[in-house]
């Protein structure tokens, strides 16, 4: 584009726009800290559960126990979905991509909401809560259905992640590794304004119900540069095979200007502190099945990338060792992205009842670069 005094910034990618203030999340990409309504992720990866999370990032604040034990309950009565929904996943065209039925699903449920009419605060808070709670059943469910076994119900005396890791596998996981999905559900559960989060506002800024705001965001989720980045980053370790022939791959992949999936990240010039959690994670699952192939692939493949990319501070990104997390908790890779989104919509909810609070319809311009002078030419003079 010829530059003159005319000619309009552009920011592509939206990299230096900033579009509301928030309380909700903060990044320090330099430092590689990441904080939800002030609490490091850290701290709430040690100590916190993910409906602990929940009630922080949408009400803004952590809990009391009575007001945890209730966010609990509230969860795991509103994992129940309406029997319809098993017909709706038994007609949707076989195979279909899991992303595609969670799409689906949540604007079919839309219609089944009991205050789906209702817009205030005090509705939206109750169907954010519902929107988490039903996003989980809906990806077990049509995990158990596509395969043709038995659909099991939710429990209501176990926790979220517990519950959601049982409904997919079909048993109840040891205490350690529903903890291990816990934690990952809290890491994946907000991250400012990213790509999905920004889908949301968006269809939020038109005043759009709340269920159509988490159809966008889920829409703009499934790209491979954003949610599905965790299956592409799986399925290279998977490629490689061997922790030895890690480093050739990188170099030639390099070298050909092509994406290694799960490295890099717009805002962190350092290590994604959500990635180290998930690198530890990952090492005990090795350990645990007694087969570390693929976490010493992934080990090589981070030092080289780290190594060959030194200048451009190029680090791994949380979805580079979630896939190793999810893959050694038995989850298939293609439920990998509607995992991401099981956790998100927590976030998604937050960022967009916080956004109305101070709405403005997002009406961004384009410059135009085209002729202004065409004249029309009829049809029948057309070449």
């Amino acid at each position: 584009m010829k530059a003159d005094l005319e000619t309009p910034r552009i920011d592509r990618g939206l990299d230096d726009v900033y579009v509301k203030e928030t309380k909700i999340c903060f990044i320090d990409g330099e430092q590689g800290r990441l904080l939800y309504r002030g609490y490091d992720i850290r701290d709430l990866a040690e100590h916190s559960s993910f409906e602990e999370t929940v009630f922080l990032l949408l009400q803004g604040r952590l809990p009391n126990r009575a007001e945890l034990e209730r966010t609990k309950s509230e969860l795991a009565a509103a994992r129940t979905l309406p029997p319809s929904v098993l017909k709706l996943f038994r007609s949707m065209p076989e195979h279909a991509a899991p992303m595609d039925v969670l799409r689906t699903a949540v604007s079919y449920l839309s219609g089944f909401d009991p205050e789906r009419a209702d817009s205030t605060r005090a509705a939206n808070m109750r169907k954010a809560m519902r929107l988490v709670a039903q996003l989980a059943t809906i990806v077990a469910t049509y995990e158990r259905s596509r395969k043709g076994q038995r659909v099991l119900r939710p429990d209501p005396k176990l926790g979220h992640a517990e519950d959601f890791l049982r409904m997919i596998t079909g048993k109840r996981p040891s205490p350690e590794r529903a903890r291990m999905m816990d934690v990952a559900l809290i890491l994946y559960a907000d991250h400012a304004i990213n790509a999905s989060t920004f889908g949301a506002i968006v269809a939020a800024s038109t005043l759009a119900d709340l269920h159509s705001t988490v159809v966008s965001a889920i829409a703009v989720l499934k790209g491979p540069l954003h949610g599905g980045a965790i299956e592409a980053a799986l399925s290279a370790i998977e490629e490689i095979r061997r922790p030895e022939a890690a480093e050739e791959y990188v170099v030639n992949a390099l070298r050909n200007k092509q994406k290694i999936f799960g490295f890099g990240h717009r805002v962190y010039k350092t290590y994604d502190p959500r990635a180290l959690m998930l690198k530890e994670y990952a090492r005990k699952l090795g350990d645990l099945q007694g087969d570390s192939t693929y976490f010493r692939i992934a080990t090589a493949i981070e030092e080289t990338v780290v190594r060959e990319l030194a200048s451009k501070r190029i680090y791994p990104n949380v979805d580079f060792y979630s896939g190793l997390v999810f893959h050694g908790l038995g989850i298939p890779s293609d439920l990998f992205t509607p995992v991401f989104a099981v956790a998100r919509v927590s976030g998604w909810t937050a960022q967009v009842m916080e956004y109305w609070e101070d709405n403005r319809l997002l009406r961004p311009l384009d410059w135009y670069v085209g002729p202004k002078d065409l004249e029309y030419t009829p049809l029948d003079e057309r070449a």
